[in-house]
């Protein structure tokens, strides 16, 4: 192996690196501080020119036979010298030939003031006067920033002048030159070092100044760097949560200063847990990460931000001057995700690639001016576009019931509503077909207005699940139908909807367990509803929590059976007491193609051996109907409208 450090060749070559190193830092120097030196050397000699012109009022004391001829010649040689200078600067020369010019100048003045000064008859005035000179040694030494060869060749030459005009102009005895000669010598020595140790400590300064620049540059970078870092999540790249408020910010006060109106639009892609589930949680991040990235590109002609929200939720805050911008924009962003055509098998709604539902909201004059109020109104809408089937979009629309500001007047009535009586049960009979006896009661819950206006289901029951206030309603309505129904028997059963966020609840079951015993109620008098709109794959908890209600001898029944893609999984995946089919299809029945379909569904559920209970009953002939078709049990407002529980009493004693 070869020892580097003992080998002369590799010594050599790294002699001549450094060389080529320092020689490009100097030319650096020399390029980088050109309009410095430039200036430097302007200003120097218009100073300088101001000293010589000074020095006129010497000429006169000490030479005033020929003041006035010398002082013409100053005067010439700095117009001279000034227009020269100040043409070269305007035509922007190069420092090497500014410093030059004053060099030239230098020694020029020099001579310009030697001579005519020489011929004066203040012989012994003028061999005193002579050292003066030594100022223009000074001036190329220390007053210009001249580089050492220029000011060397400078001082060189006002001192050959000097023992020029001592030995020519002006004979003088041994003392006088060794005296005079000695000090214009050591001048000159003392101002070149001086020059030299003062361009060494202006390159030194340069090279500081350049290293600081180069650190704060990089500081800077690197501050930048962590700053984009900061905003930026780190798994999709495009703005994060922290980013996105500062935008939604900003945008806020452009609206409330100068009227620019923008609009919030939020991105939640559907059914993405069964996705992250399924494929795992790579491709999981891997299709947010495509979908951020066709997202970010579609966006940039509309000028609008991206950001990513949540999990899979992304927000885009674009400037809009009204809704049918912000809607259209909304539009293309669902459509884009469509077109990514990214494989999506998990889904049972019809559909297997992935999509996005959105929720939109736009700045407009309102009561109530927020920031927090536009980002509200787009989770509405959102919330709208999940409830409509997904795979759509949603603009807010203060006068729909799902989105509307009375929202926030029901979620807060719902948070009192038990302890003000504000929610109540209507009850509706279910009848055996065969006996045309009372077979249950099913449970309904209703809402009233503090000013006793009622609220209709369809409003309040989605904002309950929302907000969550779905548990509380939901463990006070299996309580009251088991205190008004179960126990003074006035009906074999009762039945009451329950919501898949109860299903979900931790602790459900036991809860219903409790009510049984304080209650003192049977379980099997007891069913509980599920809408048939739940996807149920992969849905375990509610799977186990349903298997644990089972066990307590609750009867567990399948609502609104035909209305979503999920029904057959749940027969699939579970033996339910009773199916009750949607009342869609009884309407259905003046056709023989829909009276054909009932048939088609009614077989199916008979041979998975459910019970079938049909909704909907209006007319005598329907009710005749669901005779021939050998159906179980019935309902609806034919055989009896939803009533208080007095009015239902009353009823059955009739």
């Amino acid at each position: 192996m070869i020892d580097r450090r003992r080998d002369p060749g590799m010594a050599d070559r790294r002699e001549i690196l450094d060389k080529e190193r320092n020689a490009e830092i100097v030319k650096l120097y020399k390029d980088q501080t050109q309009s410095e030196r430039v200036g430097s050397a302007r200003q120097g000699l218009w100073a300088a020119a101001f000293i010589y012109l000074a020095f006129s009022i010497t000429d006169i004391l000490l030479i005033p036979d020929v003041a006035k001829t010398v002082i013409i010649s100053r005067i010439m040689i700095c117009v001279i010298g000034l227009l020269i200078l100040e043409l070269l600067f305007f035509i922007k020369v190069k420092s090497n030939t500014m410093d030059i010019t004053c060099a030239m100048a230098l020694v020029i003045s020099y001579v310009a003031w030697l001579c005519p000064a020489a011929m004066t008859q203040q012989a012994d005035h003028f061999r005193y006067y002579m050292v003066f000179g030594s100022l223009f040694m000074m001036s190329a030494n220390l007053f210009f920033g001249f580089d050492i060869i220029l000011s060397i060749i400078t001082s060189t030459c006002v001192l050959g002048l000097f023992f020029l005009a001592l030995f020519y102009l002006a004979p003088v005895d041994s003392g006088y030159v060794l005296a005079f000669g000695t000090f214009y010598v050591a001048c000159f020595a003392f101002t070149s070092y001086v020059n030299l140790r003062l361009n060494r400590e202006r390159f030194h300064v340069y090279l500081n100044a350049l290293e600081a620049k180069k650190q704060n540059r990089e500081a800077t970078e690197r501050g930048k760097a962590l700053l984009r870092l900061s905003n930026t999540d780190y798994l999709t790249g495009v703005d994060n949560r922290r980013a996105i408020d500062q935008r939604l910010r900003d945008s806020w006060n452009e609206w409330q200063n100068d009227a620019i109106g923008f609009g919030a639009i939020l991105v939640d892609v559907d059914f993405f847990k069964k996705y992250n589930d399924f494929y795992g949680h790579q491709a999981g991040d891997h299709c947010l990460v495509l979908i951020a990235t066709t997202l970010k590109n579609a966006l940039l002609p509309f000028n609008a931000s991206l950001g990513r929200y949540g999990g899979e939720e992304f927000i885009v805050i674009a400037p809009s001057a009204n809704r049918e911008d912000v809607m259209q924009l909304a539009e293309m962003i669902r459509q884009t995700v469509e077109n990514m055509a990214l494989s999506h098998d998990q889904r049972k709604d019809g559909l297997s690639i992935v999509t996005v539902s959105v929720g939109a909201a736009f700045t407009r004059e309102q009561r109530d001016s927020r920031l927090e109020k536009i980002i509200t109104e787009a989770d509405r809408a959102l919330y709208s576009a999940k409830a409509n089937g997904r795979n759509c979009v949603r603009l807010f629309d203060p006068t729909d019931p799902l989105t509307g500001d009375d929202n926030e007047h029901i979620a807060a009535l719902l948070r009192v509503a038990i302890t003000n009586n504000l929610v109540s049960l209507v009850y509706q009979p279910i009848l055996n077909v065969k006996t045309g006896q009372l077979e249950a009661a099913e449970a309904l819950m209703r809402l009233k207005l503090l000013d006793g206006t009622p609220v209709s289901p369809v409003a309040f029951i989605p904002i309950a699940e929302r907000t969550g206030s779905i548990l509380d309603l939901g463990l006070w309505s299996i309580r009251q139908a088991c205190t008004d129904i179960l126990v003074p028997f006035a009906a074999p059963m009762v039945s009451v909807n329950v919501s898949p966020i109860q299903l979900k609840s931790k602790g459900f079951a036991a809860k219903v367990s409790a009510i049984l015993a304080e209650t003192g109620v049977d379980g099997h008098r007891l069913a509980f509803e599920i809408t048939e709109g739940i996807n149920m794959d992969h849905q375990s908890v509610i799977l186990r929590c349903i298997k644990d209600l089972e066990a307590q001898g609750i009867k567990i029944w399948l609502d609104d059976f035909g209305t979503g893609f999920a029904g057959l999984s749940w027969l699939r995946l579970f033996n339910f007491d009773t199916v009750k089919i949607d009342r869609s299809f009884l309407q259905d029945c003046e056709t023989d193609r829909g009276r054909s379909l009932l048939r088609d569904i009614i077989s199916l559920l008979r041979h998975r051996g459910h019970k079938i209970l049909m909704e909907g009953i209006e007319t005598e002939e329907q009710l005749k109907l669901m005779q021939q078709l050998k159906i179980d049990y019935v309902q609806g407002y034919h055989l009896g409208r939803p009533t208080p529980l007095a009015a239902f009493r009353s009823r059955l004693a009739a």
